[in-house]
């Protein structure tokens, strides 16, 4: 499984694999839960049951970097989000307000603090009365966030 995974984030994995592993394994819905969403993954609590089932209810971290490969190829997040903002954008004109923009991420879903959003708004270069390329937002938004050690 390790020829899928650059050896940073086989790293990165391990370290929060074993934060949680006691005696070097996860058992648990809620410790495979956390590990995962630490991770960047948002896997359903069926998943998660389908695959500690898999593992036979204990998962090594050679079984982990196996769900973790399975589910990256299931799970498409900047895809996902880029079919919210077309749902939302019924001119079909590939742009959302800033203002509306603003107003989705204060007040929907996993809401972001006002100043989460400026954040968001000055990385992406949003001008707060213009509008936005919701699929360049999207790839802004979906980067890796760059190590800085």
């Amino acid at each position: 499984m390790a020829r899928f995974f650059k050896e940073q984030d086989i790293d990165e994995y391990r370290d929060c694999f074993y934060l949680y592993a006691r005696d070097g394994t996860i058992k648990t819905l809620d410790e495979l839960s956390v590990v995962m969403r630490s991770l960047g993954s948002s896997p359903t609590i069926t998943e998660l049951r389908q695959y500690l089932k898999d593992k036979n209810g204990r998962m090594t971290f050679a079984n982990f970097l196996e769900v973790m490969h399975s589910h990256s190829t299931k799970e498409r997040i900047p895809d996902e989000i880029l079919k919210a903002f077309q749902a939302y954008d019924t001119g079909r004109k590939g742009v959302i307000s800033a203002k509306d923009l603003r107003h989705l991420l204060l007040h929907w879903g996993e809401r972001l603090s006002p100043r989460e959003v400026e954040q968001l708004f000055w990385e992406a270069k949003v001008n707060p009365g213009g509008t936005v390329k919701y699929k360049d937002f999207v790839k802004i938004l979906t980067a890796p966030v760059p190590d800085y050690y």
